[in-house]
């Protein structure tokens, strides 16, 4: 198993583990926070145009039905929160369009959050930070993210040639700006790629992947198996019914019907798999199209109450939200942010690995995902950068995305934070568990982790 380097543990310890763990316990006043309901649409893979829904279109499509099968109005609610990241430009504020179309009243706070890849996680963090201090009852916390809409921008050079242009006001300056042409200025840069590669490091996703993979070992025939796993998990949940109720069909205004996450290949192989090249580090790479998360359009709403509000409309809890913890390592590496955050927050409740029944591991890539559980079985990663005095264990795979993940249904950037709390619910509900973990790497050198128990 490779170490850590000197630089790289220097550079993920920043944050000293008990600085880290200084975040407050709970306080008499705190309240319980429960989620009472939720559902997400059918993720559906960008096919190189702009897919049928833009980001609100697609909060609006499960936000209704979801709406329409609570005991309550659409006003009862006392605020909206959406994560969104690629906001598009007829869509300022998706939170409050969104709340505005799905018949939530003039009145609604609604707002949006945006921190990458944690998006909509902090939604829901935020909704249960503020019903936990009394201040709400009743809070629709979503993700929504259509990636297929991300906009094609003008390069800086053109940008500046064309307000030149546009400011010149007498012939010689018009000639002028007109000879200082040329032709590279009418290149569009795509904005998904940009969005996607760190502006302090100058790595994209997929190559703070491979540079993970490389540090914890991790082979191209691993990753490949991680990821026909993951294939194979989804098409066994389609079939068998393990997500009923949770995706509800999404249908376009000329009457297209979408019923499923539409990236799954249920008759991939290991022998596809292989032959497909890297993109990231060409030619040696080992993080393919194959073994990365998909880039897709999707949407997911839950909806968090009060003890007060449930006893008020008669709700069910499905399940309390515990705790939460975010943390923070060098940009490079962001992908073993799941390996800090989730750490810190079982530490801080006195639980261990074994009291875990489910793990919701977000699956940018087959390599992070892979390298998160060696760092966490690594004896001088989890002393040197995690605090431990042993390491923290194996995380039993069984336990662990257990109906697949954003490899064979896709990653809506904005979106998934908000997936994997409400999918663990519901799985560990199905499966009679009692508590879980959802956690997720974050762009920009960043990790979230939440800790729910089924009621």
């Amino acid at each position: 198993m490779a170490q850590m380097p000197r630089k790289q543990k220097s550079e993920t310890r920043k944050a000293p583990p008990r600085q880290r763990r200084r975040a407050p316990g709970r306080s008499a006043a705190e309240r319980p926070v429960f989620i009472v309901d939720g559902a997400r649409t059918p993720f559906l893979r960008a096919r190189g145009k702009p897919g049928p829904f833009t980001p609100v279109d697609l909060a609006v499509q499960c936000g209704r039905p979801l709406l329409a099968r609570q005991p309550f109005s659409p006003e009862s609610f006392d605020k909206v929160i959406l994560g969104c990241v690629n906001v598009i430009a007829d869509e300022m504020n998706p939170a409050r369009v969104a709340a505005l179309r799905l018949g939530m009243g003039d009145a609604m706070p609604a707002f949006t959050v945006q921190i990458n890849c944690g998006s909509g996680m902090q939604s829901i963090d935020t909704a249960f930070r503020t019903i936990q201090s009394g201040k709400a009852d009743l809070i629709l916390a979503g993700g929504t993210e259509a990636l297929s809409h991300a906009p094609l921008v003008w390069p800086q050079e053109g940008a500046a040639w064309f307000g030149r242009f546009a400011f010149a006001r007498s012939l010689p300056e018009k000639l002028s700006a007109l000879g200082a042409f040329r032709m590279r200025m009418l290149k569009p840069v795509i904005g998904l790629e940009r969005g996607l590669t760190d502006p302090v490091t100058q790595l994209n996703m997929g190559q703070t992947a491979e540079k993970i993979g490389h540090i914890f070992n991790i082979s191209r025939e691993a990753a490949d198996a991680y990821a026909l796993e993951s294939h194979q998990r989804l098409t066994r949940a389609q079939k068998n019914g393990a997500l009923k109720g949770e995706v509800i069909p999404a249908v376009t205004r000329e009457g297209v019907l979408y019923e499923h996450d539409d990236g799954v290949r249920p008759d991939t192989s290991m022998e596809r798999l292989a032959k497909l090249k890297p993109v990231f580090e060409k030619p040696y790479g080992s993080v393919t199209p194959g073994n990365s998360s998909q880039i897709t359009d999707g949407a997911s709403w839950v909806v968090l109450a009060s003890e007060g509000a449930v006893k008020k409309h008669g709700l069910t809890p499905l399940a309390q939200i515990v705790d939460s913890a975010w943390s923070g390592l060098d940009p490079s590496i962001m992908g073993l942010g799941p390996t800090l955050c989730s750490t810190v927050l079982l530490e801080r409740h006195k639980l261990t690995r074994d009291d875990i029944d489910l793990w919701e591991l977000n699956e940018a890539f087959a390599a992070q995902v892979l390298a998160c559980l060696a760092a966490w079985e690594d004896a001088d990663y989890c002393r040197d950068v995690l605090g431990l005095e042993k390491p923290f264990g194996r995380i039993d795979r069984k336990r662990l995305n257990v109906d697949g993940g954003a490899i064979s249904l896709g990653h809506p950037v904005g979106t998934s934070g908000n997936r994997i709390v409400l999918h663990l619910v519901n799985a560990m509900r199905k499966r009679g568990e009692k508590r879980g973990v959802a956690t997720e790497c974050i762009g920009g050198g960043l990790g979230g982790a939440m800790l729910v128990e089924v009621v």
